[in-house]
């Protein structure tokens, strides 16, 4: 058996940055389904949060996972129950990009942290200004058409 020690931060939004997660209670229900949905499949998530807009995940992949199957996973079933709930009377959608990136051992604390503040993080920097950062820090591209 291997053993592995993997851990990615992946970022992702609704549709068009719509704040389909608009009250805390909301998205506390939606982070926890992820959790409980997750575990289920096998998907191990180290801490999930985010505001109306987006959410951050910080998972440990097993060793036959991939980024782009976990993502399916968790996004595709966690827009499916939410539209079943009666949260919101428009449909939820996720958009299809979001960021993934490592995270060495000595970090995970501070991913942690940085998840887990996310209600504070937002009263001071929109989630364009957070995306920007993240574009800039890791050398990615921006999509043309958000």
């Amino acid at each position: 058996m291997p053993f592995i020690s993997v851990y990615i931060h992946f970022v992702w939004s609704t549709k068009n940055r719509v704040p389909y997660l608009k009250t805390k209670e909301i998205r506390e229900a939606m982070w926890q389904h992820i959790r409980e949905n997750a575990k289920a499949k096998g998907i191990f998530i180290d801490f999930v949060n985010g505001h109306q807009e987006h959410c951050h995940c910080l998972v440990s992949l097993g060793v036959e996972q991939t980024m782009s199957k976990v993502m399916q996973l968790i996004k595709g079933e966690s827009a499916f129950w939410f539209n079943k709930q009666d949260f919101i009377k428009e449909k939820l959608e996720w958009q299809d990009e979001y960021f993934a990136v490592s995270v060495s051992e000595s970090g995970v604390n501070n991913v942690r942290n940085y998840i887990k503040n996310q209600e504070e993080h937002h009263k001071k920097k929109t989630f364009q200004q957070e995306y920007d950062e993240f574009i800039e820090k890791f050398g990615f591209e921006k999509f043309k058409d958000r």
